[in-house]
């Protein structure tokens, strides 16, 4: 990884890398997921300039996902027990891009939980996607598969009710974006809201 001064997280593998990378907005082929209800709902309702539309958020049944993923991979999950890789697990089946391309002619998407890197991470509960393959997106997979996901509206009307009651749960920039990024996004919420 190419980041001079770069004094951040210890940084095991190539997988872990890929992390890092996504976690400090770099281009990656990982996709952020959350396994929290409370925490979609916090993305669907952040945007104050969105509150007109009606908020939108895609669920997948990653346990369902798995049973397309190549053999090799399957086997992995089935002997960890686990429906998620973390960075060690897919290592031990492929440690790059390109080796992971090779195990399936056909596309598939996996999903991997972070270590916890820091509290953005934890406090997210957050999860990746990969789509195995550069040239596969995931509007596409999704067209081939829709027995594995489905789209939950949050309607226009509803958005100010659900966004009181996350904040009233501490569901917040503060908490989510701990620090002064999350703090100062929490306040240019709070008081456009207020019209201040």
């Amino acid at each position: 990884m190419r980041a001079p001064g770069f004094s951040g997280t210890r940084i095991a593998d190539p997988w872990e890398s890929y992390f890092t990378m996504q976690h400090y907005g770099a281009p990656t082929r990982l996709l952020d997921w959350t396994f929290s209800p409370y925490v979609a709902l916090h993305f669907a309702t952040a945007e104050l300039r969105d509150f007109e539309n009606d908020g939108e958020i895609l669920a997948i049944d990653f346990a369902k996902a798995n049973r397309l993923l190549p053999k090799t991979l399957r086997n992995l999950l089935d002997d960890e027990g686990s429906d998620v890789f973390t960075a060690e697990m897919l290592g031990s089946a492929a440690t790059s891009l390109r080796e992971l391309d090779a195990l399936s002619k056909e596309p598939f998407l996996l999903f991997l939980e972070p270590p916890s890197l820091d509290e953005r991470i934890v406090n997210q509960a957050a999860m990746f996607s990969l789509m195995s393959n550069a040239s596969a997106t995931l509007d596409e997979w999704l067209v081939e598969h829709p027995e594995l996901h489905s789209t939950i509206v949050l309607p226009a009307k509803i958005k100010w009710e659900v966004r009181d009651k996350l904040d009233q749960a501490n569901i917040t920039e503060r908490v989510l974006f701990p620090g002064l990024d999350g703090l100062s996004a929490w306040l240019r919420r709070y008081y456009a809201e207020k019209g201040q």
